[in-house]
């Protein structure tokens, strides 16, 4: 009893330590758009993070439909770096989605998304780095980020967000996300491993991670176009051996002065560039009228929710601390090759390390692909992942959906430590838009056996 007294009142002081008045929070009963009271909790607010709270984080945390108490608690960061925590909570995985039927740019209407990943989890989404979403920086050094510095940023919002809300303290822990935070996401997990080894409190009850879609190594995902491009018929086998004679395995970065490696480089861009290199089935979005799936209409539809005056009130926005709100903060956004700016530092090249080293702890990964995605192809996933010589526990196999299959995924082992690789059949970069059922079930599936495994 004496201990416990203990721990309570070092997590208090550990509380009054490192949280500060400008924290705040709110409970969401109502938003604009959708009729009637929220049938879930959506809480949003700020949590100040860095020397002297610089950076405030906008978050928007929804609890589990399910078991809030004992569910899952996964923070999940979008990708870019530089995308808004409100694109995935309105657009993907949250409890609501917009109903593009009867909504326009100006008149956004909300229903209930049937394959939110909150049935099953509490989700924090959140406005990282500062200058993303409703995120602001209070100087202009906090203003200033980068991939580790971002990774040290997750890990400090986490433990100062379970300070607040220590009644998911015990829930299992997973950090989670999509696209280029597949650098990000290993390593705040194994920071956070680092932390609990070294007694940082408070000790967050971390159990893996989960990247969709992720870019892990700089070279290899790109180099990895090419190989996806022939395997998918989209260039023939000429080209695909003649460039791999000429061009010596290196396709993004090639010699200016060997011409026959340009030139067949030139031919793949040809055969290519026509393309949605988001998902290769759908087509080239119209950025004039975008369809829903399209970044463009993201941009258009969240945009003109987000900056209305009366959905910043209900969502407890400070006021003045933005002057427009945007889905993604696109002065951070990486491109091939895309060089270090005064805002941000690109210094994570490859995360394959940080999954090395994970290997060593008791930690459960679950890595997913569309395997028609050509950002971050499936190819250059399967070639990391087999860097890591693991054992395999279950072959490759499909896994199906109402019968059908949905996808293939295999499972690898060693001590406590367990990988999950899956595809969705017809999937693209984005997985909760393309094949929203079959993410969901997936995401279901694999926590209810990792968690509960260590139960």
């Amino acid at each position: 009893m004496e201990t416990s007294y203990k721990t309570l009142l070092s997590l208090f002081v550990m509380f009054m330590h490192l949280t500060s008045l400008s924290n705040s929070k709110s409970i969401i009963k109502n938003l604009p758009g959708f009729h009637g009271h929220l049938p879930f909790t959506l809480e949003t607010g700020y949590v100040g993070i860095g020397e002297d709270d610089a950076v405030q984080v906008f978050y928007y945390f929804v609890e589990s439909q399910r078991d809030p108490l004992h569910d899952p608690l996964l923070l999940y960061i979008p990708g870019g770096p530089g995308a808004s925590g409100l694109y995935p909570l309105l657009y993907q995985i949250g409890p609501l989605i917009i109903n593009f039927e009867s909504s326009t740019w100006t008149n956004i209407t909300l229903e209930l998304n049937q394959n939110s990943w909150a049935k099953v989890a509490n989700i924090i989404f959140v406005d990282l780095p500062a200058g993303v979403g409703f995120s602001y920086a209070k100087t202009w050094e906090a203003s200033r980020s980068g991939d580790s510095i971002l990774a040290l940023q997750c890990y400090e919002f986490i433990q100062k967000w379970l300070l607040e809300h220590p009644r998911f303290l015990n829930n299992p822990f997973y950090m989670s996300g999509i696209s280029y935070y597949g650098l990000i996401i290993p390593a705040v997990t194994l920071e956070i491993y680092k932390g609990n080894q070294l007694g940082n409190q408070p000790q967050v009850n971390i159990k893996g991670c989960i990247c969709e879609s992720p870019l892990t190594d700089k070279f290899n995902d790109f180099n990895s176009r090419l190989e996806f491009a022939h395997r998918s018929a989209l260039i023939s086998d000429d080209i695909y051996e003649s460039t791999k004679e000429t061009c010596n395995g290196n396709y993004i970065n090639s010699d200016p002065d060997n011409t026959a490696c340009l030139y067949n480089l030139q031919r793949i861009e040809e055969c290519t560039s026509g393309l949605n290199i988001g998902n290769i089935l759908d087509p080239v979005c119209d950025a004039t009228n975008p369809k829903p799936n399209c970044f463009e209409a993201a941009d258009k539809y969240l945009g003109s929710w987000a900056n209305n005056n009366v959905v910043q009130k209900a969502l407890h926005v400070r006021k003045g601390t933005i002057e427009t709100w945007h889905k993604s903060n696109y002065s951070l956004q990486y491109d091939m090759n895309k060089e270090d700016t005064i805002y941000y530092s690109y210094d994570i090249f490859s995360s394959v390390d940080y999954h090395r080293q994970l290997v060593a702890r008791n930690s459960h990964v679950l890595i997913i692909n569309g395997d028609q995605d050509m950002n971050f192809p499936y190819i250059g996933t399967l070639k990391w992942i087999k860097s890591l010589d693991l054992p395999t526990e279950s072959a490759w196999k499909p896994w199906f959906v109402s019968n059908q299959v949905a996808g293939y995924r295999v499972t690898y082992a060693k001590n406590g430590y367990k990988l999950t690789y899956a595809t969705i059949k017809g999937a693209g970069h984005v997985l909760a838009l393309d094949k929203p059922e079959e993410a969901f079930l997936m995401v279901d599936d694999w926590l209810s056996t990792s968690y509960l495994s260590d139960i």
